[in-house]
């Protein structure tokens, strides 16, 4: 797995916004561990969803 010097979001390996995918090519992570530890951090409270609804905004969309 290769990294990435800049947070984008891929169009290739999304499944809902990329956003996951894309933190997982920033540090050099497997997309599904990323996916998975999302999921588990939703059942603590906290803003989880509304932080990953900010990076489905911020983080623009890589072309590939």
């Amino acid at each position: 797995m290769t990294t990435t010097t800049t947070l984008s979001r891929p169009k290739s390996d999304r499944v809902i916004a990329g956003v996951c995918a894309g933190l997982a090519h920033r540090y050099g992570w497997k997309p599904s561990t990323v996916r998975i530890v999302f999921v588990l951090s939703c059942l603590l409270p906290g803003p989880q969803f509304l932080v990953y609804l900010a990076m489905w905004l911020l983080i623009p969309s890589r072309g590939y």
